[in-house]
């Protein structure tokens, strides 16, 4: 039997073991506790890290909309070019893109163009390119081509270097792009004897179409136009020069487009207009086989505001050989006809600038 003293020892023993193994589980807990509050802190330090490197993707860049590709066909330099810097100037650079087809070798720099919306904006693989001849739908063509390996662009609208715009930038824009057609000038050319006999199979004359070359152009007919061989083949052998003793004188670039989406089965998917305007006199010209084939030219002395308004003014277009009428809509709703006219000289296109006559002035954008 233990003496008390022992026992008392023993006890004390007892309670310090006891202790310390209590002691020694508490600080084993307090350890894993801690590594589970550091193991969860630094998850949360990488995920917020993580999350500051993903944040951008949701943020930036802005989602770019689809863009109007203009496309100039230009003797050389755009002799326009102040006009169209005011027209594109603000913040939509997003929205548009320029190329412009001269003469081979023609450079647009400081010193051919006095705006930077035109600098560089050439096309390298350029033609010369003769009125009336293939030339000019190749040169279409090549525009096409250089415009389609930008796959933002989603119209294509093709300018000559007299042309105007005559409302601003935004509304030209929204005019474009709320449909889903194109904008093609076409209509039945059975009275004259454009259409050479030759073509046939490969044309006939009931898809032989006519209308202005200035059109706008949805990527998918830009893209049947780039990918076609067979029909501007044929208008290359069978289309001769347009001189007055050509017995079929073709004028590749007023029946090209039109005839090949025709050809396509895909008139249903166009607008069957243009949207840019033209003055045809059938008495001005001293040649009376050429009589109606060239547009009236506005000089200083016809740059007027009334002249403006009165472009403006249009709302339906006659066309004789279909016995039709276009009354022009936008968004469901009548509306102008055109957005763009030509030709204007520079000095016209200046005055006119001056006058703020178009939907837009240098004041309004300064």
């Amino acid at each position: 039997m233990l003496s008390p003293k022992l026992g008392a020892q023993s006890e004390r023993m007892k309670r310090r073991s006891s202790s310390g193994k209590f002691h020694h589980r508490w600080k084993r807990k307090f350890f894993a506790f801690l590594l589970i509050a550091i193991c969860f802190a630094t998850f949360m330090l990488m995920e917020s890290e993580y999350s500051k490197i993903k944040m951008p993707s949701f943020i930036s860049p802005p989602l770019q909309k689809p863009k109007i590709a203009f496309l100039f066909i230009a003797r050389n330099r755009i002799p326009l070019d102040i006009v169209w810097d005011v027209f594109f100037q603000g913040d939509m650079e997003n929205r548009f893109s320029i190329y412009v087809h001269s003469r081979p070798g023609f450079l647009l720099n400081a010193a051919t163009t006095r705006s930077k919306y035109f600098l560089d904006r050439q096309v390298n693989d350029s033609i010369q390119v003769d009125w009336g001849e293939a030339s000019m739908i190749q040169a279409e063509r090549i525009l096409l081509q250089s415009a389609l390996m930008d796959p933002f662009n989603d119209r294509f609208l093709f300018l000559s270097d007299s042309c105007v715009p005559l409302y601003n930038f935004s509304y030209t824009y929204e005019y474009i792009m709320s449909t889903p057609n194109s904008f093609v000038d076409s209509f039945a050319d059975k009275k004259e004897s454009r259409y050479n006999p030759k073509m046939h199979p490969v044309i006939s004359i009931d898809n032989w179409r006519k209308g202005s070359q200035w059109v706008v152009l949805t990527r998918k007919h830009a893209e049947v136009v780039v990918e076609d061989k067979t029909v501007f083949s044929m208008f290359q052998l069978q289309c001769k020069p347009a001189d007055t003793s050509a017995e079929h004188n073709c004028i590749p670039d007023e029946h090209y487009v039109q005839t090949l989406l025709t050809l396509k089965g895909l008139e249903g998917e166009i607008t069957r207009r243009s949207l840019t305007h033209s003055s045809w006199d059938l008495t001005s010209s001293r040649d009376p086989h050429r009589k109606g084939w060239h547009p009236v030219t506005y000089k200083l002395a016809d740059a007027t505001s009334s002249l403006i308004q009165s472009i403006k003014a249009i709302d339906n277009i006659y066309f004789e050989t279909e016995y039709r009428r276009e009354w022009c809509t936008s968004k469901g709703k009548p509306s102008q006809c055109f957005l763009f006219a030509r030709k204007f000289t520079r000095p016209a296109a200046l005055r006119l600038l001056n006058m703020s006559a178009f939907g837009f002035s240098r004041e309004a954008t300064t």
